[in-house]
């Protein structure tokens, strides 16, 4: 019997508004006539544009508490994926870890944004988690990276996001990947709005509040320059310890709308950034804004940032390493033409037309 669709989308959950799932929505872009499956879909929580899709749920979104809080099903994930079949010609797994179980009648397609990083960054990721969620997740540990491997030598294609995840890949699961970078795309021409109060030359810092994200280290250099204005856009579990700590030079916005953010990137004189992404988007972001980075050298920062073109490195998330950046960042002149020509590289146009010549060259086989 003949697949039904063409081209199917496939993604852990849609529960946030992160660069996942703005890869999702570029892949719908790309295949719009492509439904897609999801675990969990939350349309409060995420981008608005979800709401015109042709989105499919499993059954664990009938519990509403897992919407709100998805990290609470990652035990029930794995089979709840495993026995969702897609009757496509081509599937595109979006993956941090859980979408490439799925089973699949014709090719599947993985795009990873990085192996699950609770199971091979536990340390990282469960930072701040109560200790009976830390012990229920390490006893599952075992069986669920006997799963995950099977999982991600099902695919028929691997892709990935940066030449840091490109590697993990390698170490994991034994498998080639194609580096394709995501789409990060800033809508110069919509509206601006400045956030009443700020004044522009401030330094900007856009995170989730998570514990591996370090903001709280970025907050706490701070504190050592006194002369410098910090301006924090996000929230998050870790936004009141953040704060209270915070030193009167920091101001903390939580989330913004788009166009307070265009204005922030704007009038900023930099950005600085201390997580341990796999890809480093806002370096990208702030680079087509002709705005340069203080990021830490790791992971998805190194595609990212380009040191003495459009940014600085410091080796380690902690306050006077970050302090010193942020000095060399801010003395530095930087030109505007070579930081958006860097930005452009990263373009949805160029995302779809990766991704639609890697599903055509499927397709044929």
């Amino acid at each position: 019997m003949s697949p039904l669709v063409p081209v199917a989308l496939v993604h852990d959950y849609i529960t946030q508004r992160g660069g996942a799932e703005r890869v999702v929505l570029a892949l719908a872009e790309a295949f719009p006539d492509a439904p897609v499956y999801t675990s969990l879909f939350d349309p409060p929580g995420t981008f608005p544009e979800f709401g015109s899709l042709d989105i499919h749920t499993l059954p664990l979104d009938r519990i509403n508490l897992l919407r709100r809080h998805h990290r609470l099903a990652l035990p029930l994930l794995a089979p709840a994926f495993s026995r969702l079949r897609i009757d496509a010609d081509v599937a595109v797994c979006s993956s941090s870890g859980w979408s490439h179980g799925a089973r699949v009648s014709g090719r599947k397609i993985v795009y990873c944004h990085t192996p699950a990083r609770w199971l091979y960054q536990p340390d990282r990721y469960l930072a701040g988690s109560s200790r009976w969620s830390s012990t229920v997740l390490s006893a599952l540990t075992p069986p669920l990276r006997r799963w995950d491997r099977r999982a991600a030598a099902s695919a028929d294609r691997y892709l990935v996001n940066s030449t840091a995840v490109r590697d993990r890949v390698a170490e994991l699961y034994g498998l080639d990947a194609d580096v394709v970078p995501p789409p990060v795309d800033v809508d110069h021409e919509g509206p601006v709005e400045a956030v009443a109060g700020l004044d522009p030359g401030f330094v900007l810092c856009v995170s989730r509040l998570l514990p591996y994200k370090n903001v709280g280290s970025v907050v706490s250099a701070f504190g050592r320059l006194p002369h410098h204005r910090l301006v924090v856009v996000g929230s998050g579990p870790s936004s009141e310890e953040i704060a209270a700590s915070a030193p009167p030079n920091v101001t903390m916005l939580g989330r913004v709308s788009d166009a307070n953010l265009r204005w922030l990137y704007a009038s900023a004189v930099g950005l600085v950034a201390a997580s341990f992404e796999d890809f480093g988007l806002t370096p990208v972001e702030a680079a087509s804004f002709g705005k340069p980075t203080a990021a830490l050298r790791w992971g998805g920062f190194l595609d990212t940032t380009v040191e003495g073109a459009t940014g600085v490195f410091f080796e380690q998330p902690d306050p006077g390493a970050i302090a010193e950046a942020v000095e060399r960042l801010t003395a530095a002149s930087w030109d505007p033409g070579t930081l958006t020509a860097h930005a452009a590289r990263f373009s949805t146009e160029r995302f779809i037309d990766s991704v639609r010549t890697v599903v055509a060259e499927e397709l044929r086989r």
